[in-house]
């Protein structure tokens, strides 16, 4: 039984008619209630309140209003229509003849406002009765959405406002940010040189966006759906938009809204589709074709895929641009906000979402006619003349530009074509052109990503042999080369970021990029002091520069440090908001690769498997979609990590050599030895695999002399493995003597372990070779480690396993047993059993039978054949004999796994490899490893021979 039980429930709907409290506006607030009391001494005045769409500018209104009545102030309230600007003072007027207490002489106004040439008359109307009014007390006038008011009604606020300024009226006026109409942008000259009091309305705070959270879940976030909420960057509406689609995700634990299953899919937001709807059929059509595009598009691009002149678009434009969906980034359309992009695409048909990207990505750049189509000279023919030998054309020049602009825009959806059109910018670039290097820099990324790094490797390499590169132009080679080294060669990336930010004179932003992708390389490396250092000095370059995407890498830097530090706390906070960066930048931007990475590499680590893995596999799916092959192979091998810590072996192996299989022609390297390989090695011990155990064992050793220090622990835990496997603990204790008396700086956590959850297997084998004070230490830091984060179960659970292996205690063990109930780690949890069932064997033995059973059947479960034939001894032993049972799903299926079983009968359906990774969300090299294990075990060799053994054995179940 769990020490603290689960209490789960789903989130309540909001009661009808209640609002959430405004959060985030305390000191807008009390700005609006001093000038209430002002107001109540007889002081008048104008509050204009400014910001951009789905801010809460009208709420602001509606609580000023409502502050205002609990006064007793009689309060007017109006709103501009976008769709009613032909209707004359229509928003002042209804604000002040509508509502329970309309201003008097409503039918007398109402008439002037209708007849003819009576607007002077109308005006002084309206004064006197405002003025007769405010003699009986103060009043607030409210008019929103100032934007959309018609001349008529500006004139009049404007008229009005200055004319009563001596009396007890407050008007409080809301007005869109950005560009509006200039008959608007003068009234709010005028009224400020008037003194309008002004109330610019920002972002929501991290603190006000975790409130509104609660609000509306009904719950406290944890970190997952926090990170889901932050991506509406503080502004109110979206964010109560994007909750509310969320709740059917979420479930509330213990007081705490969880995502069930991971991060849920962009759904249509109300305010998006109002503003969708309200659209002519030509802007609505435009703005959802920038959305299935995807990043920034130029007008020409839309026009294309439109089928129409670019001139045809203006009208279309404006709409877009006037609705705030989308806004002007240079020479491109942008969204306003990337959730409004999802939003609308999230509307479209997938089929018709695919169609129009590969259409964007298949159409030629700048024209109709395919590049290779152009006139002029290509790369690959020598000029008619000589006068032209070493010179592009001016054709090739322009068209060069086009392919590199094409590119650009496509990188972020599309970088498989992107490179193909930087390729050819490439190809129309002299040697000689000032412009090279600068193709070269952005080239190299889009290589690495598409699976081509030895192609990007050479093409910066060649560029740096020919010494003619001048400061900068070699900074930004030298920045895309340690880019690309990163995932191959920790050592190499630290040597590309040191030397390109040594050069001297290069732009601080380029420096900056430099600095960060060098304190990446070091903290990879596990040189976490010097890693530190570095950051510190970049953030201020990055600062100076301005740069998001400087920031965001380095953000990931300060939570691999916190973590290092073991302030797992301030690790999950750094994670979030690197990652909520690199969201909004756009992953083409990213210094690294995803930040989501390391984020899930951080939940699984401290035992979220579940939001780990639903991050994994979100990032294989939509990295799949995207074609970036690099970034899928990193998934798939952060996959295979989590895999392996959730009990799932077979799962874990089958990612490891979908990985392997889709090695870069540079290499598996040094990613892959801390994932892949490690994955492989523990999956080879748990399931007694001898032979692919010692090949391991042989990539270890080299990986002992790496440049890296944290691929020489990796190696270095993995011979002591292998050494304990053998039955060698002298030897394995040995293995780790480097990692256990390296300098505490750069030492890793958790004295040189590479999960929390081994800390019990360390004391052990300290154990066995006499080294009583070094599994003492490695005790004392797992405490330690609970007392900087109380709040996690599993490092508690992990902790007490330890102590209780050291002090040959049972209570520990069997605190342990209970805590680990409640963390997805079925193998720790039944290593826990074992321990605690091995402990009471030596006096209790029939209460020690209970907790074999329970490790038996987590071992089983799991596909640890090793360590379920170890406790079928201690059952032995006991005097209990259990029949084998199999982690098949079936009796029908007693030869495969869960897994494969899945795959079988996807096979058997006539699905293909692709359509059954798509289905079971894997990727084709997965399923390919599970099949081909299938075969093996049912002894057959084609989709033939197994649709027939389904059938026949379906038939017989």
């Amino acid at each position: 039984m769990s020490v603290n039980r689960v209490t789960t429930r789903t989130v309540p709907e909001e009661p009808e008619g209640v609002r959430a409290p405004l959060r985030g506006r305390d000191a807008e607030l009390a700005f609006i209630e001093a000038r209430l009391d002002a107001l109540d001494r007889g002081e008048g005045g104008i509050i204009r309140v400014e910001g951009p769409v789905g801010i809460g500018r009208s709420r602001i209104l509606a609580e000023a209003a409502a502050a205002a009545r609990r006064r007793g102030t009689r309060v007017f309230e109006g709103a501009a229509d976008p769709d009613e600007q032909f209707v004359p003072l229509g928003p002042l007027l209804d604000g002040l003849l509508s509502g329970e207490e309309p201003l008097s002489g409503a039918v007398r106004l109402r008439d002037l406002a209708t007849t003819p040439g009576q607007r002077f008359w109308l005006l002084q109307e309206l004064g006197d009765r405002l003025r007769e009014s405010a003699r009986n007390g103060p009043l607030l006038v409210v008019l929103d959405d100032l934007q959309w008011c018609d001349d008529l009604t500006l004139l009049a606020f404007n008229t009005l406002a200055a004319g009563l300024s001596s009396h007890a009226i407050l008007w409080l006026v809301a007005v869109r940010g950005g560009s509006v109409p200039s008959g608007v942008r003068t009234t709010l000259d005028r009224i400020r040189q008037a003194g309008a009091h002004e109330l610019a309305l920002g972002a929501l705070d991290d603190q006000a966006t975790t409130r509104v959270t609660q609000d509306v879940l009904g719950a406290a976030p944890d970190p997952d759906v926090l990170r889901v909420a932050r991506r509406a960057e503080g502004v109110p509406q979206l964010l109560v938009e994007l909750l509310v689609s969320l709740r059917e995700a979420v479930t509330i634990e213990n007081g705490t809204a969880r995502l069930s299953a991971g991060p849920p899919a962009p759904r249509a937001l109300p305010s998006v589709v109002h503003r969708l709807d309200q659209l002519s059929d030509e802007a609505r059509e435009l703005v959802q074709t920038a959305a299935a595009v995807g990043g920034p598009v130029t007008v020409a691009l839309l026009a294309e895929l439109l089928g129409r002149s670019s001139a045809a678009l203006i009208t279309a434009v404006r709409e877009s641009l006037d609705a705030d969906l989308l806004t002007e980034s240079g020479d491109r359309l942008a969204f306003r906000h990337g959730l409004i992009r999802e939003a609308v695409e999230a509307g479209l048909p997938r089929s018709l979402r695919q169609a129009l990207r590969g259409q964007a990505a298949e159409l030629p750049p700048g024209s109709e006619a395919s590049p290779d189509e152009r006139p002029g000279p290509s790369a690959g023919r020598a000029p008619a003349d000589a006068a032209g030998a070493g010179r592009a054309g001016a054709a090739d020049v322009a068209e060069a530009d086009r392919l590199r602009m094409s590119a650009a825009e496509l990188a972020a959806t599309a970088p498989g074509p992107a490179a193909e059109r930087s390729l050819k910018a490439l190809e129309l670039t002299t040697a000689d052109a000032p412009e090279r290097p600068r193709v070269v820099a952005e080239t190299i990324p889009l290589l690495w990503q598409t699976g081509r790094a030895a192609q990007a490797r050479e093409l910066g390499a060649s560029a740096l042999a020919t010494g003619r590169l001048g400061p900068e132009d070699e900074a930004r080679i030298r920045l895309a080369l340690a880019r690309l080294a990163v995932p191959f060669d920790f050592s190499e990336a630290v040597r590309q970021a040191r030397a390109g930010a040594a050069l001297p004179g290069i732009p601080v932003d380029v420096r900056g990029r430099l600095l960060a992708m060098l304190a990446v390389g070091l903290s990879m490396s596990g040189e976490h002091s010097a890693a530190e250092q570095v950051a510190a000095e970049a953030w201020e370059t990055a600062a100076a520069a301005g740069d998001r995407s400087a920031e965001a890498t380095l953000t990931t830097v300060r939570s691999a440090a916190s973590f290092h530090r073991m302030d797992l706390t301030e690790a999950f906070r750094q994670a979030e908001r690197s990652a909520a960066l690199a969201d909004a930048l756009g992953v083409s931007t990213s210094l690294w690769v995803p930040e989501a990475l390391w984020h899930a590499l951080l939940s699984n680590t401290t035992g979220r498997s579940a939001e780990a893995l639903a991050a994994a596999e979100e990032g294989i799916r939509i990295t799949g979609e995207q074609g970036r092959t690099a970034v899928t192979r990193m998934w798939l091998m952060t996959r295979s990590r989590i895999l392996l810590e959730a009990g799932r072996l077979t799962d874990a192996r089958a990612d490891a050599e979908a990985a392997s299989v889709t090695t870069d022609d540079l290499g598996p390297g040094n990613l892959a030895d801390v994932t892949l390989r490690y994955v492989m090695m523990r999956v080879a011990l748990h399931t007694n695999d001898q032979q692919t155990a010692r090949a391991y064992a042989a990539e270890a050793r080299r990986m002992r002399s790496d440049g890296a220090p944290v691929v020489r622990y990796f190696g270095a835990w993995m011979l002591a493995l292998m050494a304990d496997f053998e039955g060698r603990p002298d030897r394995a204790m040995a293995e780790l003597d480097e990692v256990m008396t390296a300098p505490a700086a750069d030492r890793p956590a958790y004295a040189g372990l590479v999960d929390p959850a081994d800390a019990p297997f360390l004391v052990r084998l300290a154990l066995r070779a006499g080294a009583h004070e070094r599994a003492a230490q490695a005790v004392a830091l797992a405490e330690r480690l609970v007392v900087l984060n109380p709040d996690l179960a599993f490092l508690a659970a992990t902790a007490a396993h330890a102590r209780g292996l050291l002090d040959n205690d049972l209570a520990p063990l069997v605190r342990a047993v209970r805590l680990y109930e409640d963390c997805p780690r079925p193998l720790a949890r039944a290593s826990a059993l074992e321990d605690a069932g091995r402990k009471l064997a030596a006096t209790r033995m029939p209460e020690a039978v209970p907790y074999f059973d329970k490790a038996l059947a987590l071992y089983a479960r799991a596909g640890a054949e090793r360590d379920v034939a170890r406790v079928r001894r201690r059952l032995r032993a006991a005097g209990v004999r259990r029949r084998p049972s199999t982690p098949g799903l079936s009796g029908a299926w007693p030869e495969l796994t869960a897994a494969e079983i899945r795959v079988v009968r996807l096979v058997a359906r006539g699905l293909t490899n692709q359509q059954v990774a798509e289905d079971l969300t894997l990727s084709p090299h997965t399923v390919s490893s599970h099949l081909r294990r299938a075969f093996t075990k049912l002894d057959i060799t084609s989709r033939v021979e197994l649709t027939r053994l389904v059938k026949r054995r379906d038939s017989e179940e």
